[in-house]
Parts: structure tokens; sequence; C-alpha cells
């Protein structure tokens, strides 16, 4: 049994990486190649188009989080399927309704004719990317991963070929660009109601489900509320810097933390399969399952923090317009480190335990503290740097304090652990910030070796005990 368990795991490991080697794969050509052949102001538009793309999966309110979390667990073969057919229709006509009226939204306040196209193109999006999320979501949580990557590969396989196509015949624009992005969203949407045609096309089902579709809502909205707090904890900061600078300003700062979302990609992905995990675990084993995971994964994060000194090098010879705002990057990329917790380990350990509203509060108040941030640095200070530096101090402040939660719910006790792991990102920092990259890489290096040694005299904590959970 054991051995099949850790066969599921890996291969929905697999289908999972799978998909997001290729959503790497796009975002390097995005990132690396764009901002190369495009202008500053363009790649700037892009970004701006990209950042507020993040927002439009909040407005399905909850709807497709609390699906996720009440069907948690469940095989898809026993699900009610007049249910979800009535599921989708009603969603579609509610995210319908919402594109519409930002249409005539977009119409009326738009100042020039580049935000008018992009937020066009984004009110499109809450029906096209919305209602792929649902589909996204009831495959996810019932465990089945391959078909949800296949939906996220035609996406982005799609995409990369239109994105090919006008690199080489040397007509990219960033209104082109998200003409692409849309029509690869559009066909992988028809992706996902021919892989979820069970419970689309039912002729017997009821157009519109008001109860259930509320009851759903509320179900998720504690969740929906806590990521909508998560995205605003680097959003506010974000759009800060886009009203206190230039466009061009907010392309380069946008560019750094692009740089540390690549590796994210991948923490997001292992997310997706270890939440159906967990669900199915008994509470008695989460706490050694938590410190296997905490270990691995903090010894993963803190050794790719070494990709940073090789990446800046490339980075500085192939962008060389891009050359400041790399500075930067050495105080952002140790975001990794907690922002992977979180997303991995922290969130899907208290949404298994339906901790949602916890999530929240942590993120609310993480965001409040964001907002006089924001205004401390750009208003007040004027100081980029603080800017972008407060992003780092904000995701590992919401990271501790979800942590500690998590540790009195499982009753362990790790603040020796989050000691360590603070001096070690300082170290990673202040180096950046005040030595030469050579000298800080040295330094970097023997605060690893010391982290390994006293990381590894631990007794208790290995692979072998989370694969025997």
């Amino acid at each position: 049994m054991n051995k099949e368990k850790i066969f599921n795991i890996l291969k929905n490991f697999g289908y999972v990486i799978s998909s997001n080697l290729l959503t790497l794969i796009v975002s390097s050509v995005v990132i690396l190649i764009l901002p190369k052949v495009i202008g500053v102001n363009e790649y700037g538009y892009w970004q701006l188009y990209t950042f507020y793309l993040t927002y439009i999966g909040f407005f399905h309110f909850g709807w497709c989080d609390g699906i996720y979390l009440k069907f948690g667990g469940e095989n898809y073969s026993d699900l009610d399927k007049k249910y979800f057919a009535s599921q989708v229709s009603s969603f579609i006509i509610f995210q319908s309704i919402i594109s519409l009226l930002s249409i005539i939204a977009s119409l009326l306040f738009s100042k020039n004719s580049s935000t008018l196209f992009i937020f066009l193109a984004l009110s499109l999006n809450f029906v096209i990317t919305n209602t792929r999320l649902l589909f996204i979501y009831t495959l996810q949580t019932t465990n089945r991963i391959k078909e949800a990557s296949i939906i996220t590969i035609s996406d982005r396989f799609i995409y990369v070929i239109f994105l090919l196509f006008l690199l080489f015949s040397n007509n990219t624009s960033f209104q082109r660009m998200i003409i692409a992005d849309n029509i690869a969203r559009v066909i992988s949407l028809f992706c996902a109601l021919y892989i979820c045609k069970d419970i689309t096309f039912i002729s017997d089902r009821k157009l519109v489900q008001i109860k259930d579709s509320w009851d759903n809502i509320k179900v998720g909205s504690n969740l929906m509320l806590a990521n909508i707090a998560s995205s605003l904890i680097i959003g506010v900061v974000r759009f800060a810097i886009q009203k206190g600078w230039d466009i061009a300003t907010f392309g380069k700062v946008s560019l750094t933390l692009s740089l540390s979302n690549l590796v994210m990609t991948f923490i997001n992905a292992i997310g997706i399969v270890v939440f159906p995990m967990l669900k199915r675990t008994s509470s008695d084993k989460l706490a050694l399952v938590y410190k296997s995971m905490r270990l691995i994964l903090m010894l993963t994060m803190l050794t790719m923090l070494i990709v940073y000194y090789p990446l800046r090098i490339i980075l500085e010879y192939w962008l060389p317009a891009y050359k400041d705002s790399l500075e930067f990057m050495g105080m952002v990329f140790p975001m990794i480190v907690f922002e992977g917790k979180t997303s991995l380990l922290l969130n899907t350990y208290l949404k298994a335990m339906r901790q949602e509203k916890l999530i929240f509060k942590i993120n609310f108040l993480t965001t409040i503290i964001s907002i006089f941030m924001a205004v401390l640095s750009v208003v007040i200070l004027k100081s980029l740097s603080i800017s972008v530096l407060s992003i780092v101090i904000l995701l590992s402040f919401r990271s501790t304090l979800l942590e500690l939660k998590v540790a009195r719910l499982l009753n362990l006790s790790i603040f020796k652990d989050l000691f360590l792991e603070f001096i070690i990102v300082f170290i990673f920092i202040c180096g950046n910030i005040f030595l030469d990259m050579r000298i800080s890489i040295i330094l970097y290096l023997i605060s690893l070796m010391t982290y390994y040694f006293i990381t590894f005299n631990k007794k208790n904590i290995s692979l072998k005990n989370l694969l025997r959970t």
C-alpha cells in the first residue's frame, strides 16, 4: 500500500512538474528575451497587464475555492454530475455579467489607448480565465492531476508558439502578446470543457442554482479573502512603485520580481499534489509529515539562493538596459524562501485543517503593514531600495506568523529553526548590499555549509519518514 501511494504521489508530481516546466520555459522566454527585443516602456505595459491579471481570479468571490475545499480528497467519479453542471452554467453567467460591467468601466475611465487595450483584454478574462480555473480546481481537488496539467500545458504550449512566431517575425509588441495570451487561454478553456464534458454538457440540469452557488461562495470566501490579502502584500508595494515612478521603472522592478517568481512556479506546483495527500492523512501523522517536509523544503530553498549569483552575472551581460534594477534582485530574491514555505507548507497545512480564517487574518494584518510601508518608502522617503526590501520583510513577517500558528496546532517547537534561517537570509541580503559579489558568495557558502552541518545533526526527520506516512 505504501509503495502504491508513493508511486501515485511521484506520478502526480511528474504530471505537475511537466506542466510547470513548460510554464517555466514560457516565463523564461518572456522574462529573458522579451526585454531584449521590445522597449522598456512596452515591457512596462506588458508587466502592467500581467500584474492586474493576477487579480482577475478574485472575482469569482470564493466560488472556486469553496468547491476546492468542499470536495477535497473525493474521487471525481463520485461527484454529483448534475450539481456540477448547474454550477458551471451559473458560474459562466455570473462571470459574463462581471465582464460586461468591466468593459463598460474600461471604456469610460481609461486614460489612454494603451491602458484601454489592457483593461478590455482583462475584462474578457473574467469569463475565460475564471471558468477555466473552476475546472482546474475541480480536477485538482479530486486528484485528477494529469487532466489539470493537460489544461495548463495546452495554454502555455499554444502561447509559446504564438510568442516565438512574433519574435521571429519581428512583430513583437505588448498588444500582440496580450492577444496571443488571450487566444491561448480560450483554446485551453475549450480543452477544459472537453475534459470535464460529463459535468458540463448535461441536458437535464438547472441553468442557475443560486442556493448551492451561494453556499460555495460562503465556504470559499475566507480562503478567497486570504488569497486577496496575500496578493495585496506585494501588490500594494508594486502599485505604489507604479504611481511613484514611471512605467519604465515599474517594468524594471517587475523584472526582478518575475525572476524570483520563476522558482515559485515549481513550489506552487508541488502544493497542488500535497493538498489532496494531506486531506487523506490521519491527524496523528500530520506533525511528522510537517517536520519532514519542512526540512526538505528549507534545505532546498536556502540552497537555491546560490542561483542568484550566476543569474545576475548572465543578466547584466544579456540585459544591460536593466543593470540598475538587477541590483535589487539581491534584496528581493530571498522571497523564494518565505513564499515557498508559505505556499507549499503553511497554507497547504492550514487549508487541510480548515483554518482559512486564520490565513485571512494574518494576510490581512500583513497587508495593512504593507500599506504603511508603501507610504513610508514611496511617499515619505521616496526610496526605491526600501520599497523593494520591504517586500521581503513583509513576506518573512507573514511566513513567521503563519508558522508559529501551525506549530502551535501541531504542538511543535520551531523557534531555533526560524532563528537559524533568518540568520542565513540576513547574511545573504547584507552580503549583496554591502560587499563585493565574490566576497558575498564565499560568505554565503560558508553560512550554508554551517546550516547543513547543524541541520543534518537533527534526528528523526528524514525523507524516509515522510514517505512512510
